[in-house]
């Protein structure tokens, strides 16, 4: 019982009960009032008609047998009829009764006829009351009526009355209240817990297409509600396939990354002999060689160590940028493909930033890697130019190019994994590693503006730490 109760068709149930008995009781209590009048009125109308009786005899007398008799018919104890200024009608059982209460019926406001009808139906105790009621002759029988009754008798008219109501206001509730609980069952109740059956269903096996639930409530609240879970499980789906793959593909780069160090590895030491050549050529782009050789291996050995899709740490010294950038552009320069391409640095020597270096110089690297590919893919010269400069909130590095800016497609997602791909083949996976190596430094990385005349990135990383390189 207590389950039903803490359900929404239980709860739904006993609030319609609750709400059709206060709209009863609402409707009782003017009805119970309207009762009262109609129940001396028609005492009223009994006792005019009593009194007319005085019209067919001499002298306006009956016998006393027959007037007692018309007013045991009427109910009352006595009735004055005044027909005019000069004449009255009188039926009176010749015993003085003591009046308790005198009620005009001829001008009562309605609040004042709810107030005595619930003072006479609470009021108990002395069943010998009575009461003299004044009202209008029906029909221009006179100018005025007036009679006097015992107020036991009315008291329990309305009581039956109200007992009446109140049974025809029971039955109406329940009948109500098991109209809507079928009405709510059937458009809401069913329809929701169908929506949980599927979110439950789904928990258990969330990768399993089949169990994706299909819109088809016909009340729309709960259609949008479907719709949105349904969006959302298919999304849901989705990532956590797309994930299955990145893990997959994650213990493959953990594979390769293994034979690929060994293979950096040798590169390095058959260029350590380089360096001891005597040609000015190999002497000149010896030490550049080693240094993308060491980058390489040090990223192999990082992917084998963490062994995760996550970054490892960084690690924050301070640094001067300009002797970065220049790197990056000394590394893009050996690089045939975008040969036509102006790599422009134009960082002021005093410029320090705090950062990791080799995560600052992956992100560099790759946004100029991906300005040189765009803007050689025209075929027509371009230029590339990395500044930046102290705020008060640390530095920003600004990079620009001229390429022929992104495509619509690539800015819906443009630093998401596999979906932010500026061109073909690509996977976007560079941008989205980008920005997550510079939220790792408490910075950022954002697209300032793009179109046919350029290209903006905006890097923004926080203010220098105390500690030296």
């Amino acid at each position: 019982m207590s389950r039903f109760m803490n359900s929404l068709s239980g709860r739904f149930l006993v609030l319609t009960v609750i709400f059709v008995m206060i709209a009863e009781i609402l409707i009782f209590v003017p009805s119970v009032a309207r009762f009262r009048v109609e129940y001396l009125q028609e005492r009223l109308e009994l006792s005019q008609l009593a009194s007319l009786s005085l019209l067919a005899t001499p002298n306006d007398m009956v016998a006393t047998d027959l007037e007692r008799e018309l007013l045991e018919n009427a109910e009352v104890l006595n009735i004055v009829l005044r027909r005019d200024a000069m004449r009255e009608l009188i039926l009176s059982d010749d015993m003085p009764v003591p009046v308790s209460e005198t009620y005009d019926l001829r001008d009562a406001h309605p609040l004042v006829l709810i107030q005595d009808a619930l003072k006479t139906m609470v009021r108990t105790g002395d069943d010998a009351r009575v009461i003299r009621v004044i009202g209008l002759p029906v029909k221009g029988g006179g100018v005025m009526i007036e009679v006097t009754l015992k107020e036991a008798p009315l008291r329990a008219a309305m009581i039956a009355y109200g007992l009446n109501i109140l049974w025809l206001s029971l039955v109406i509730s329940v009948i109500t209240a098991f109209l809507l609980f079928l009405a709510v069952r059937r458009f809401m109740v069913k329809p929701i817990a169908r929506v949980v059956g599927h979110m439950t269903s789904y928990r258990d096996d969330p990768e399993d297409q089949r169990r994706i639930i299909s819109p088809r409530s016909s009340v729309t609240e709960v259609r949008t509600a479907e719709v949105a879970l349904a969006d959302l499980q298919h999304q849901l789906t989705q990532s956590l396939r797309q994930k299955e793959r990145l893990a997959t593909l994650g213990g493959a780069v953990s594979r390769i990354s293994h034979d690929l160090r060994n293979m950096l590895t040798t590169a390095q030491l058959l260029a350590d002999r380089l360096e001891r050549s005597e040609d000015p050529a190999v002497k000149r782009t010896t030490p550049k060689l080693l240094s993308s050789l060491d980058r390489a291996i040090n990223l192999c050995e990082r992917t084998l160590a963490f062994g995760k899709a996550e970054e490892p740490e960084p690690e924050i010294r301070t640094h001067r940028l300009r002797a970065i950038v220049q790197d990056v552009m000394e590394s893009n320069r050996l690089r045939e493909e975008g040969a036509n391409v102006d790599l422009v640095c134009d960082v002021a020597p005093e410029i320090e930033v705090s950062a990791d270096s080799e995560q600052l110089f992956r992100v560099l690297n790759n946004l100029v890697r991906n300005a040189r590919q765009a803007i050689a893919a025209t075929h027509k010269p371009g230029e590339i130019r990395v500044s930046a400069q102290n705020t008060p909130m640390g530095c920003e590095i600004i990079l620009r190019d001229t390429g022929p800016g992104l495509p619509p497609k690539a800015l819906e997602h443009i630093f998401q994994p596999f979906k932010g791909g500026a061109r073909r083949g690509g996977t976007g996976l560079g941008l989205a590693i980008a920005a997550e190596l510079i939220r790792g430094h408490g910075g950022a990385l954002e697209l300032q503006e793009t179109s046919v005349e350029g290209t903006v990135f905006r890097i923004t990383l926080p203010g220098q730490r105390p500690v030296a390189a």
